[in-house]
């Protein structure tokens, strides 16, 4: 009879980069190598054997079926950087599922129950509203606000405290922008929230709308530093209750809020600036016009716009995710590239001043994640569920590993409302570095 281990290593689309061994005894791959991969029962078997690729490793490993020997699971980024391109096993032949069969069972390609850690998938909701489970795919298709409520709780509510121990005292889960070589994650998170400020060239007195604010840290910056009269939105209600606690702990009540709210349903105009810091990636690329335009009514004449977002790094390929970070990171994410969001920009009829990308900080930034997550580890655990930690610590990596390698990207493009010719605009970018 075949053996696990070898008939699994023959869906990798090349050699295995590292060892894989099996509950049967079998191994594959480099016997010399630092790392293992140990499938541990026959559920983490059927689990990748009904989708192949990057889903089904990652149920297997979420549900703790594939175990990574020889680093920590809050910060495997030495193996996962061996791993990360050999994972698209693609459409597996009918001789080559024939052969699967044939040597490890039908029984196997039975679906288990995922983990509990995965979001409902697309067509799962289309089902849901034909069996009327949900009021209609009108109020509950992709990027619909009940949809969208509905994949920001999944990610953003996990536990506040848990994100306390993963983002550290900043508690901002968006790129960072380090100052110097040597500068920590907490100095750099205090700087990107400056350097928007300065883009948006804020004053005493003006008004500031930041959409999906996560837990307030560019309203309080803002409001505290420069001055403004600041409001932030979140669909995440464990986000603004956070927020709004640190607000008072802050003393400005007076000059800050956030808000648990749908951008869509603020009805305050007329601000001096707006700020996205993370919000485009969720919005779906189709609704960018809308968005802008949204944001371009908001503002002022002379208003500025900065808006802050993952980016690919063309805008050939598919908008959408990875099946893995689809089903348990970001539901409905997806990301295009920069020239794509520009453009989206200049059609409402703002005015894009200056472009800049900064990828290589959020590479830094997610090394600081998950090096937080893995000190914390325990307490992670404990908060959450060993399987959240797991996939948390898989998708940083990942992440981290894409930015380095210029897969993705995060860029600031920011804009004015320039009326009849005037965008009260310097000669000069002001802002600085």
């Amino acid at each position: 009879m075949t053996k696990i281990a070898p008939a699994i290593a023959s869906l990798f689309p090349s050699e295995l980069p590292l060892q894989l061994r099996a509950y049967d005894g079998s191994a594959a791959g480099p016997a010399d190598s630092p790392y293992v991969m140990e499938l541990t029962s026959p559920r983490g078997l059927s689990y990748i054997l009904t989708a192949p690729g990057d889903l089904g490793l990652g149920r297997a490993y979420v549900a703790g079926d594939l175990v990574l020997h020889g680093a920590h699971p809050g910060n495997p980024y030495e193996p996962f950087s061996l791993l990360k391109d050999h994972t698209d096993f693609g459409i597996p032949s009918p001789q080559k599922i024939a052969a699967l069969v044939g040597a490890l069972g039908i029984r196997n390609l039975v679906p288990p129950p995922p983990p509990p850690q995965e979001h409902l998938p697309g067509w799962r909701h289309r089902v849901e509203a034909l069996r009327g489970n949900v009021a209609s795919l009108a109020t509950w298709g992709r990027h619909s606000q009940q949809r969208d409520a509905d994949a920001i709780h999944h990610h953003y509510d996990v536990s506040n405290t848990f994100y306390e121990h993963v983002l550290g005292p900043s508690m901002t889960y968006t790129c960072a922008v380090f100052p110097t070589e040597d500068a920590t994650l907490e100095e750099a998170q205090e700087n990107k929230y400056d350097l928007i400020c300065r883009k948006l060239d804020l004053k005493p007195g003006q008004r500031l709308l930041d959409l999906g604010c996560g837990w307030g840290g560019m309203v309080r910056h803002a409001a505290k530093h420069y001055g403004v009269k600041a409001l932030g939105v979140t669909l995440s209600r464990e986000q603004a209750n956070w927020a709004a606690e640190e607000i008072k702990c802050q003393g400005l009540d007076d000059v800050a809020e956030v808000r648990y709210s749908d951008y869509r349903d603020v009805p305050e105009g007329d601000f001096d600036a707006v700020s996205s810091i993370g919000l485009t990636e969720h919005i779906g690329v189709d609704n960018y016009p809308a968005y802008f335009s949204f944001i371009e009514g908001k503002l002022k004449p002379e208003g500025r716009l900065l808006n802050h977002c993952i980016t690919r790094h063309d805008s050939r390929g598919s908008n959408k995710a990875g099946a893995f970070i689809d089903r348990y990171v970001f539901p409905d994410g997806e990301l295009t590239g920069s020239g794509t969001i520009v453009r989206a920009v200049e059609n409402t009829g703002l005015e894009v001043q200056h472009h800049e990308n900064i990828r290589h900080h959020y590479a830094r930034t997610l090394q600081g994640w998950s090096e937080n997550l893995e000190a914390n580890w325990d307490a992670c655990v404990a908060e959450t569920s060993e399987g959240t930690a797991r996939v948390w610590g898989l998708y940083m990596v990942g992440s981290r590993i894409a930015f380095e390698r210029n897969e993705i990207q995060l860029h600031h493009v920011l804009a004015t409302k320039t009326v009849d010719g005037v965008s009260g605009y310097p000669l000069r970018p002001d802002f600085g570095v």
